[in-house]
């Protein structure tokens, strides 16, 4: 970790906050992401075959996810040495690079519409705009079901859509923030306990799970931040006391520890029973004791906890180049 990296992450961050994912550019070039995809597809449909024994899969997917980081990690490291023969404009490349992999505006507009859907459309509205970021059923939820899974959404993916690219970039720099998206990138694509990617995916989730303990447990003190920073003191401490109480009752190792935080910085139940492709996957409620219907209100004010929790982001970043600096 150098003054020169947390540099870079502090004007990425602050340049993802204010400009986001442009989308007349992304519909023009392809995003990154996409190309991750892309590869990963394609050692999907080489080595991902029917009629072969689950233990060659398993190795198959430890091998496909090893050559992925790998070429990441490579990657990552000539792109670096290459910008900073380059001086501020190559400085400049990275800090543009670097955002491109942050989720912050992007995200706030998904859940922002939600809201609006919601306002405008009414539960139609809501539903429809809820279901490009979830992927449990959007018919079978009401109003309530929606806000929740808005905000769940958002608290989840502020964790592996923000913390965690900038903590691993932080951290090993580009080719840190590379390997973690390639990583991320695979365990939604086939990191899934689906039969045809139970023993394929199994790697890419195992790692990806580790990959996230660090951001997930930063996350809940950023929420907390933008708790206070949002609707104060009290609602900081909920965040903190939900989140450290009830992480363990979601079904992802990770993921509970930011919707817990979320869920008690709003004082609302969230998680609890949902239908994904149209099967019931019964989990208990997080923040049991809080309110059990959530409305839009909720998810405006939770959007706003989300950008104060990323100001609390781009502030550790600068603090923490501040100690390097002097030491």
């Amino acid at each position: 970790m150098s003054t020169e990296i947390l540099a870079v992450l502090t004007a990425a961050l602050v340049l993802d906050r204010l400009v986001g994912d442009p989308e007349w550019l992304w519909q023009r070039v392809p995003h990154p992401v996409v190309l991750f995809g892309s590869m990963i597809g394609w050692f999907d449909r080489t080595f991902n075959r029917k009629r072969v024994e689950n233990d060659v899969l398993r190795i198959g997917g430890v091998l496909t996810i090893a050559v992925l980081l790998l070429w990441s990690l490579i990657c990552g490291w000539l792109i670096h040495r290459l910008l900073s023969q380059l001086g501020l404009f190559g400085w400049l490349l990275e800090v543009l690079l670097v955002a491109v992999f942050l989720a912050q505006k992007s995200l706030a507009d998904h859940v922002s519409r939600v809201a609006m859907g919601l306002r405008t459309g009414g539960l139609e509205g809501g539903r429809k705009a809820v279901s490009m970021i979830v992927g449990r059923d959007p018919e079978t939820l009401d109003e309530p079901a929606v806000c929740r899974a808005a905000i769940e959404s958002l608290a989840e993916n502020f964790s592996d859509g923000v913390v965690a690219p900038a903590f691993w970039y932080a951290v090993l720099g580009l080719p840190g923030l590379l390997a973690y998206k390639m990583l991320n990138t695979a365990d939604s694509m086939i990191g899934h306990k689906s039969p045809k990617y139970f023993y394929f995916g199994w790697a890419s989730a195992r790692l990806d799970d580790l990959a996230n303990i660090p951001a997930a447990r930063l996350s809940i003190l950023l929420i907390a931040a933008g708790a206070a920073l949002k609707s104060g003191l009290s609602a900081a401490r909920s965040a903190l006391a939900i989140a450290l109480r009830d992480n363990g009752l979601h079904r992802s190792p990770n993921s509970g520890w930011p919707e817990a935080a979320m869920a008690g910085a709003l004082d609302i139940q969230l998680a609890g029973p949902r239908i994904y492709a149209g099967a019931l996957v019964a989990e208990p409620m997080i923040n049991g004791s809080g309110r059990a219907r959530a409305t839009v209100g909720d998810v405006e004010t939770g959007v706003s906890i989300f950008y104060g929790a990323c100001t609390a982001l781009v502030a550790l970043a600068v603090f923490i180049g501040a100690i390097v600096s002097i030491v």
